[in-house]
């Protein structure tokens, strides 16, 4: 898959859009990296714990995140599955250089 975002775009994201509702996967979210608390990344998410509970350990509310970009990411292949705490928010709009915002849809790029 190609990468959504590119060097020099800009988002946009909502930090209450899971207050509510759950995410879905294909969406992009910014999430704090579970072992170094000062970095957020934004990733994509592929799987929800309910969709694999055995790969999960059964516990709910987690969550499978894959990068774009899969050879260069640091994800959820390396640091496991993470938890509905670790979600800052969903990433709503891009905006490009020289571009207007584009909203950001599941499963694009």
């Amino acid at each position: 898959m190609l990468p959504l975002l590119q060097p020099g775009d800009e988002i946009l994201y909502d930090p209450r859009a899971y207050g509510t509702t759950g995410p879905c996967p294909g969406e992009l979210v910014i999430v704090q990296h579970p072992q170094r608390a000062e970095l957020r990344m934004i990733k994509r998410i592929v799987a929800i714990a309910q969709d694999a509970p055995a790969a999960a350990g059964g516990v709910g509310d987690r969550y499978f995140l894959l990068g774009d970009n899969r050879a260069e990411s640091s994800d959820s292949r390396s640091f496991g599955w993470v938890g509905r705490s670790a979600l800052v928010g969903k990433v709503t709009h891009r905006f490009s250089p020289a571009q207007r915002p584009e909203a950001i849809r599941p499963g694009e790029p």
